[in-house]
């Protein structure tokens, strides 16, 4: 979780300011991430009749943080979890860590961007001539760095799509291409199916293995 955090925070923490922490929008939207996915994982496994324990609440917590950072650490086999809570992991592998952190992926600042400017333009239909600026904690965002945003989630994502196709074609399962593009492309490390957490990637064709380094390094 320390690794997953802004580096300039734990700095102003050791210079005696650790009110930065609880200050900064996109720690506070980090945990909220992890507390939000933490919980429904919970609800969700109990419902399928897993008895409330310690247990439970340390394996979905310490599943949740490894993968939001992209840590890659295991200490569950999550693929005998409900189906359900495995796409809130890979939910969690495409968000990442915060910016100026080791987490790979997106990075929580602008998913946050990106919610905030969807729920403007959706205001907007409501409220035509309304203006609605996007601000990250009291500070407004720049039209040109919410444009620079937009562009970098949409060529993740279509890499992402491009990624899946690709190994679909090779003859993965839908599943397992989900799983090890969201993996690689985020660095995480375990994915879902034939790549899962007690899984590796060896049975992957050689083209989807060039493939999948490509998205690691991109």
């Amino acid at each position: 979780f320390i690794a997953g955090v802004n580096f300039a925070l734990h700095y102003w923490a050791l210079r005696g300011k650790p009110n930065h922490y609880l200050k900064n929008p996109e720690f506070r939207f980090f945990a909220g991430v992890i507390a939000l996915a933490l919980l429904l994982i919970m609800i969700i496994r109990m419902v399928h009749g897993k008895i409330p324990s310690e247990e439970l609440f340390r394996s979905s917590l310490f599943q949740t943080v490894s993968i939001v950072t992209t840590t890659g650490f295991v200490t569950d086999n999550y693929e005998t979890w409900p189906f359900v809570t495995q796409l809130i992991l890979i939910v969690l592998m495409l968000i990442g860590g915060c910016t100026s952190s080791t987490g790979g992926a997106m990075k929580n600042v602008r998913v946050m961007i990106l919610l905030k400017y969807m729920g403007s333009e959706l205001r907007k239909i409501f409220h035509p001539h309304g203006v609605f600026p996007i601000k990250v904690g009291e500070r407004p965002v720049p039209e040109n760095i919410v444009s620079n945003v937009m562009a970098f989630v949409a060529l993740y994502a279509l890499i992402f799509g491009f990624g899946v196709l690709a190994l679909t074609g090779l003859g993965s399962d839908l599943e397992t291409s989900v799983g090890s593009v969201a993996a690689t492309l985020g660095n995480v490390g375990p994915g879902i199916g034939a790549v899962g957490p007690t899984e590796n990637y060896f049975h992957i064709p050689t083209l989807g293995k060039w493939i999948l380094s490509f998205l690691m390094m991109t």
